[in-house]
C-alpha cells in the first residue's frame, strides 16, 4: 500500500511515539568538556556532526561545541523539558 509503514520500523514525526532531543553543548577546551560529553554519550545521547572550535580573545580560551541527539519513546515533547535531565 503507498504511504504504508511496515511493521516494527521505527517512525518519527509529530504523530508518533518517538521524540527527537537536540542539544548543543560548548564548553572550554578542557577535560571538563571532555567529560560532559562523555556523561552524554553514556546517557544515550549520540554525537551529531563535527565538533565545532572557535578562539574568545577576550578570555584567550578555544571554545569546543557539539551537538547532539537522542530519541525518545514513548514521551510527549514539551517546551518546558530539561534536556540537560534526559
Amino acid at each position: 500500500m503507498p504511504g504504508s509503514i511496515a511493521k516494527g520500523h521505527p517512525t518519527t514525526g509529530p504523530d508518533t511515539d518517538v521524540m527527537k532531543l537536540y542539544r548543543y553543548l560548548t564548553g572550554p577546551d578542557d577535560s571538563s568538556f571532555c567529560h560532559r560529553v562523555t556523561e552524554a554519550l553514556n546517557r544515550g545521547w549520540q554525537l551529531h556532526g563535527s565538533p565545532t572550535l572557535t578562539y574568545n580573545p577576550e578570555t584567550k580560551r578555544v571554545i569546543c561545541g557539539q551537538a547532539i541527539v537522542k530519541e525518545v519513546e514513548g514521551a510527549p515533547y514539551s517546551p518546558d523539558l530539561d534536556l540537560s535531565r534526559q
